[in-house]
């Protein structure tokens, strides 16, 4: 008779955990980021947000899109006008200027791959989801803008970024 011991593996689980806590940590950022457009960003809180720009139905304007082909990070703090969120159409929307210029941004939310608030040091990471999606094509090109400003850099202090294997079981050690 085979008898279980703790060194063996956990069964594959039947059930998407892994997704559904992904998608719980998503839906944080989601909320964060609708509440800064309902009521603004209270004190001193700000979002640096990175996002896939390849990502199907992302529109980032062209001068950016060229100089961000795959991932970009923005921030949301003082300069930003129309922040959206449609959660009909699972995506977010705002308007950023890049050396004075506007541009207009809509990300969907599995394009989301990292959400970040210094003032607080709360940070969240996410892989992309429906990149497996034929692209969609972007809004036409536009030309380039004069000197755009590149976003701020990561902030230095460590955040708390929350990662999923905290949640993963992990086997027993030998005594």
């Amino acid at each position: 008779m085979a008898r279980m011991s703790d060194d063996a593996a956990p069964p594959e689980s039947l059930l998407p955990y892994d997704t559904w806590a992904e998608e719980a940590l998503r839906e944080v950022a989601i909320r964060a980021i609708e509440h800064a457009a309902a009521e603004g960003l209270p004190g001193e809180h700000h979002y640096y947000l990175t996002f896939r720009t390849d990502h199907p139905g992302t529109t980032v304007p062209g001068h950016l899109k060229a100089r961000y082909p795959q991932e970009i990070t923005i921030v949301l703090q003082h300069q930003f006008e129309d922040l959206f969120v449609d959660r009909d159409a699972a995506r977010f929307g705002v308007t950023l200027f890049f050396g004075g210029v506007p541009s207009r941004l809509v990300v969907p939310f599995g394009a989301l791959t990292m959400f970040h608030d210094p003032h607080v040091r709360f940070g969240l990471r996410f892989q992309p989801t429906g990149m497996e999606l034929p692209a969609f094509e972007d809004t036409p090109e536009e030309p380039a803008a004069p000197a755009a400003e590149e976003p701020p850099p990561a902030p230095a202090a460590p955040a708390q970024v929350v990662s999923l294997d905290a949640f993963r079981r992990k086997p027993a050690k030998d005594a």
